[in-house]
């Protein structure tokens, strides 16, 4: 169970759910049922990061068998991250911007494989076919850049970035200084069911991901201090997070 003081000021005496950590008024933890990735997927959360109302990480987490959150910010490499040996980090995406956009670099493809220059890499489909794993980091755009730095062993997995056909079901609720703006859960869908070839991976994650942003808006028109209205982020965009 978290600690409730780091829950919305009003919102302090509503207990949490044990699973994502979300006031239970919050909580669509009963409706997900995990599925079986054959991509594995990480998720590296800034220990300051705490949107317990619209936050998506440990929510992403619960659908899938194979999906680890660590929270902190460092790790002297991918496996202790992970908690298990990696072969080849470079089998490995983590997801990119600087200043590419995808639309200008491959249009039309939703993922796309940047090479250390961050231009367009050769091979596209050889690349995306051998990841094993996603490297997915969770915070606003000053903590994420945070855990970009601190962590070399990054330069070593595969730099992807995505083109996403639809902007973040977000809408008013958090605002995208980019169309291509995702949530971390939109993120991890978009990628872990192109890779796999599964549609049916998003299509269940963006569906738990409207029923978590119903729910809100609900609890927001009953009781706007367990659903606040949400400031201005700085660092909406998910992937304008990942800067060399």
């Amino acid at each position: 169970m978290s600690d409730l003081s780091e829950s919305p000021a009003g919102a302090a005496h509503v207990a949490e759910c044990e699973r994502c950590q979300k006031p239970l008024p919050l909580c669509v933890c009963d409706s997900i049922t995990p599925i079986k990735n054959r991509i594995s997927l990480l998720i590296l959360q800034h220990p300051q990061e705490q949107d317990r109302a619209l936050g998506t990480a440990r929510l992403t987490a619960l659908h899938f068998t194979d999906a680890v959150v660590k929270i902190g910010l460092s790790w002297p490499s991918l496996a202790k991250a992970l908690g298990r040996p990696v072969a080849d980090p470079s089998r490995w995406a983590v997801l990119y911007l600087g200043s590419a956009k995808a639309a200008a670099l491959d249009p039309g493809k939703e993922i796309v494989a940047l090479d250390r220059k961050g231009e367009l890499a050769e091979n596209q489909r050889t690349i995306l076919e051998r990841i094993e794993g996603v490297v997915l980091l969770d915070g606003t755009w000053s903590q994420a850049k945070a855990l970009w730095w601190r962590n070399p062993w990054m330069l070593k997995c595969q730099r992807v970035i995505l083109g996403p056909k639809r902007p973040s079901a977000y809408g008013e609720l958090r605002r995208e200084p980019r169309r291509d703006g995702l949530s971390t859960l939109e993120a991890a869908a978009l990628l872990i069911a192109a890779l796999e070839k599964r549609p049916d991976i998003e299509t269940t994650l963006n569906a738990a991901f409207g029923r978590m942003l119903m729910r809100f808006r609900e609890v927001q028109r009953t009781d706007p201090e367990l659903a606040p209205r949400p400031k201005p982020r700085r660092s909406c965009d998910f992937r304008r997070r990942k800067r060399a």
